[in-house]
Formats: C-alpha cells, sequence, structure tokens
C-alpha cells in the first residue's frame, strides 16, 4: 500500500476545544445535524462526575444519532488521563465493525489540546487515525469583558514597577493554549457582539497565535461541519509549531487551580425566578460555570440550563421519567477555594 493510500485509509479526529462555556456542545450538536450521513463518533470529556454535555447531545433529537455513538470521560480531564481513558477509548472506536467515518473529541473546558495531541503518537493509533485539526471555540462576550485573557500591557507595566510579583493566571494561560494550538478559531456568540467588539476580540485572537490561523464568526455554534471537518492538519506532525505554557514542564499540567463539584436541585416554582437566583449565586461566589437540569412545577419537561459567569441560557429539552424524582442536578464550576457549602445551602433554597 502506497503512502498516499496509508493517509486516507486512517480516521481523521477533530479536536474540538475551547474555554468553559465557550460553546462547545452547541457546535457539536450542529455538527450532528448536519452529518449528510456520515458515521460520526463523539467523545466527550467533561471536569467533573456528571455527564451533562453526553446527555445534551443525545437529547438533540437528530436521526441516526445514537448512544453507542456517544462516548462520555467523566473522571479526569482528557489531557492527564491519556493512558488510562483516551487510548482504550479510541482502540475500541477503531475496532469497531464498522468503524466512524470521522470522531469528534470535544475537550473538558479545562484541558490544554498539546498533550492529547501527543498520544496520537501512540504506536496503537498512529497508523490507524491522524488529527484532522484542532478547531478552538471561544466565548467572544467574555473575552471581550476581559474575563479569560489579560491585558499583556497592563501586566508589563505591574512586572515593571514591581518585578517581584506573580502575574501567572490559569484561566488566560489555559485560553491561551487552546489559542495556540488551534487550526481553526471559532468566535462564537457574536450575535452578543457588537461588530466593533468582535473586530476586536478577533483582531487579540490573531495577535496570539504566531501562524496562519484562520478565524470564522458564529452565533449558537452554527458553522458548516465542510468548514470544521476536512483541515487536514495532521496536527500530530506538527507539535512544534504549537508552543504551549507548558511545554518548558514536561507538558505537565494540574488543575490544582480549579475544582468543580455536583448538586441537587429542587422541583422549581418557575423558569424565571431560578434563572435570576443562579444569576445572583454565579456573582456572589465568582462561579465560572453550571450547567445541568432541574424540574419546574407543573412542566413535564426538564429545564436544560447552561451558564457562563452571570450569563445564562436555558430550555425545555426532554420528558422528565413519570415515574422518576422531581429534582434535577448542577455542576459547578469554579476556581479554587468556592464555599461549596454555602452554594449548596442557596440552591436548596432555589
Amino acid at each position: 500500500m502506497n503512502t498516499a493510500t496509508t493517509a486516507r485509509a486512517k480516521v481523521p479526529v477533530t479536536v474540538i476545544t475551547g474555554f468553559l462555556g465557550a460553546g462547545k456542545t452547541t457546535l457539536l450538536r450542529h455538527v450532528l445535524a448536519n452529518a449528510k450521513g456520515r458515521r460520526i463518533a463523539i467523545v466527550v470529556n467533561e471536569f467533573g462526575t456528571l455527564g451533562i454535555d453526553g446527555d445534551m447531545l443525545r437529547a438533540c433529537g437528530v436521526e441516526g444519532c445514537t448512544d453507542e455513538d456517544i462516548v462520555e470521560l467523566t473522571n479526569g480531564c482528557l489531557c492527564c488521563t491519556v493512558a488510562d481513558d483516551f487510548l482504550p477509548t479510541m482502540e475500541a472506536l477503531l475496532d469497531r465493525a464498522t468503524p466512524p467515518d470521522h470522531i469528534v473529541i470535544e475537550t473538558s473546558g479545562l484541558a490544554l489540546p498539546k498533550p492529547l495531541l501527543k498520544a496520537f503518537g501512540w504506536p496503537t493509533i498512529r497508523t490507524r487515525m491522524t488529527v484532522d485539526g484542532v478547531v478552538t471555540v471561544v466565548d467572544g462576550p467574555a473575552v471581550e469583558a476581559g474575563r479569560f485573557a489579560d491585558d499583556p500591557a497592563e501586566v508589563a507595566r505591574q512586572q515593571a514597577a514591581d518585578p517581584s510579583l506573580d502575574h501567572d493566571n490559569p484561566l488566560a494561560e489555559v485560553y491561551e493554549d487552546q489559542l495556540l494550538c488551534a487550526d481553526l478559531v471559532v468566535l462564537n456568540k457574536t450575535d452578543l457582539m457588537t461588530p466593533a467588539q468582535a473586530d476586536t476580540v478577533e483582531a487579540a485572537i490573531r495577535a496570539e497565535i504566531p501562524r496562519a490561523v484562520k478565524v470564522v464568526r458564529a452565533t449558537d455554534g452554527q458553522v458548516d461541519p465542510a468548514v470544521l471537518l476536512g483541515l487536514d492538519a495532521a496536527a500530530e506532525d506538527d507539535l512544534d509549531a504549537r508552543p504551549s505554557h507548558h511545554d518548558a514542564e514536561g507538558g505537565e499540567h494540574e488543575h490544582d487551580d480549579f475544582e468543580s463539584f455536583v448538586l441537587p436541585i429542587p422541583e422549581q416554582d418557575s423558569v424565571e425566578g431560578f434563572i435570576t437566583h443562579l444569576k445572583k449565586l454565579a456573582g456572589q461566589h465568582d462561579i465560572l460555570r453550571m450547567k445541568g437540569y432541574a424540574t419546574v412545577r407543573g412542566k413535564a419537561m426538564r429545564l436544560a440550563v447552561q451558564g457562563v459567569g452571570s450569563r445564562f441560557r436555558h430550555q425545555f429539552d426532554q420528558p422528565v421519567p413519570k415515574d422518576g424524582p422531581r429534582t434535577g442536578n448542577l455542576v459547578v464550576i469554579g476556581q479554587k477555594g468556592l464555599d461549596q457549602a454555602a452554594i449548596a445551602a442557596a440552591l436548596a433554597q432555589a
């Protein structure tokens, strides 16, 4: 078999990365809804123990999207559990009687893509799959507000004034590493920005990445799969062009700066009251991300909730089991030091 045939025989893999709440799962749902018969397998990695994103994809209602095609890894960040979780999962997908035409991996919002790309050099998968591309999804309004990125000029000014200051910002590092690894950047939620704001964020993204990378703008992750899939980047062979803050540390990556936990939610009296309560809670405790499900009194459908800071989206997505409990669960993610007891007590009274 010649080299060209071998390359075509490899199953392409797209890695979708992006900070917490950037819209990765929404983007994935759009890809599944527009697969046009292509067999796409999804690997979803959660930071935390409750598979919210996998549930959201299963509830997408797309014909041909089966439970078998969505694999969840909920016991840690993929970039940190490559040997234990990632490799066996990928080998199992390849060994199916009918392997997928394309595999899409949604990393957790706290994952660094580069250690994951290195795993594609593993002998058992290197000859059988290739990283078609890394797609980084950016929450435009959040970045424009400065929540996930530092002002380099201000940092430089402060360091010049006092070199002893430690300006390490784990949020900014994660965001920057995800950009630096990208083959394509999706600037999402542009409907919540002015054109001038979108231009500013896009310019900052382009200044951050030291190579030519296309930036596409999107609302609700509405990007044609033909744009996302088929980049043919072979990213596993191009690691040197993707610098990382953690290169000098041998690729090691810790999540000591972040924590997550799952809390129960009682049945709610109203949607509006519940969302208002969550917005207040996010502001009081500086919570980065909340996502989960609740039941609402008198409603047969469960309420799916997604929050980034104090911005929330919600929708009724699927029926509540008739014989099931009228309760829900919420994943809470933030920087280390969240007052879990206070947040739990507030949710119990929601």
